[in-house]
Parts: C-alpha cells; structure tokens; sequence
C-alpha cells in the first residue's frame, strides 16, 4: 500500500524520488482531539446569528478561516456576504464558546508518531489555520521540544487559508524545503486538499465523524483510522520513501 502510494506520488509530480527531510503537522484533530469542541462552538453561534450550520458540516469546513467559514455561511443562508464587523462579533463569539470547554488532550498517538519521525532525523512542522496566542506554549507543553516557533504556520502568516495552498508552500519556504522533501499529516478534507495542491506526499489520518471517501476524493495518497495506527506505521513510511 505504502509502496504503491508513493509511486502514484512520485508519477502524479514527475519526481524521481522523495527526499524526505519534514513532517508538517495539521494542529486540529491532529495532534489536538480538539475537533468536537469547534464543531459545538460554531453549532451553537452560527444559531445564535440566525444561521445554519450543523456540527458534521463543521468538519467540512475545518481548516478554513474563520471569515471564510463564515462568508460561506452568510452567503448561502442570507444570499450575501457578512460585514467585516459581523465576522469579528461572530468570530469572537465562536471562540468565547469554544474556550469555555476543558483544554482539548493531544491526540492519541501524536506524540508517539511525533518522536517516530524526530528519530529518524525529520524535522517536525505545524501549519494550522489557528490564531490562538498561546499556541507554541501550549504545543511545548504537550510535545515538548517539537516545534519551533519559527517553522510554525498559523492563521496570523497566512492571506489564505486552506484549502488554498498557500498555507504548505509557506511552510515549505520557511523550512527551505522542496514539495518532494515533506509530507503532511492531515484530517480534513481542505487541509488535505490544499497540501496536495502544494504537492506534497499527503498522510491523512480520520480522527473524525467523515466518510474515509471525503479524504481520499480530496487526494490523499494514505489514509490512518487513527494517529495511533500512523504512529505504528511511521518507520515502514520513513523507510519506503
């Protein structure tokens, strides 16, 4: 499976090889089981506005900006797009139901699939459609020395959020990295789409409600039931590319 993936990759971006020196982590239901929390928050305050948007759609949209994820919304239920006020009041609103929640746990098997690809010399990455301040503190504090802040892409660095792909190139540009020198774990379907856009080697993991078919329609070249089951694959993955 893995070895086959690879040659599709390799064929689909007329690489000779991968030269596999990164691992670029999606944050959210990745390396955070911190997905049930958002899909509630925006539930509950997109109601609050009068708007639709129920908790299995909020898994569609996950990776999108926060504006973006509004405007769709607005857009489809109002016929218009919302005004830069009301995307801040509804924005701000999502996040004050969002944090009153307990502080989400890594994910199983993160860490795990972290230090598996740390041992085999990889650099390890995050690039999260995330805007929270306490970010780096809050990943040292569970996955302590993984990631620098400098090789961090979070949603203040970006003009575009996934599934645009601006996202992993600027991840790519910050590590000095080529598409064929990375791979990306993901769980969303925007996230996966944008990384294969950037065309990068594209790992998706479904910790979420979605049809294994939404990832792979999206591109994914492999697909984990869990971060527990990458994080046991993680060296057959090193030694395969």
């Amino acid at each position: 499976m893995i070895n086959s993936a690879i040659k599709n990759y390799l064929e689909r971006n007329n690489y000779e090889r991968l030269h596999l020196k990164a691992v670029l982590f999606d944050m959210d239901g990745v390396l955070f089981d911190s997905m049930p929390y958002h899909a509630v928050a925006w539930h509950e305050t997109m109601a609050k506005y009068g708007l639709d948007l129920s908790e299995q759609e909020a898994y569609m949209h996950e990776g999108r900006t926060g504006g973006g994820t509004i405007n769709l919304v607005s857009k489809r239920e109002r016929g218009f797009e919302a005004t830069a006020e009301e995307i801040e009041e509804i924005y701000r609103e999502k996040s004050r139901r969002f944090n009153e929640f307990p502080p989400a746990p890594a994910m199983p098997g993160a860490w795990e699939t972290i230090q598996a690809f740390k041992q085999a010399g990889l650099t390890t990455m995050v690039v999260t459609g995330s805007g929270q301040l306490s970010l780096l503190d809050r990943l040292n504090a569970h996955f302590p020395g993984a990631f620098r802040r400098e090789l961090m892409v979070t949603a203040f660095d970006v003009k575009h959020g996934k599934p645009n792909p601006e996202p992993y190139l600027m991840a790519l540009s910050k590590g000095g990295y080529q598409p064929n020198e990375a791979i990306v774990v993901e769980n969303a379907p925007l996230g996966v789409r944008a990384a294969v856009a950037a065309g990068i080697f594209t790992v998706a993991v479904n910790t979420g409600p979605l049809p294994d078919s939404v990832l792979l329609d999206e591109g994914a070249d492999l697909l984990f039931p869990s971060m527990q089951a990458l994080s046991m694959q993680c060296n057959k993955i090193v030694t395969s590319l």
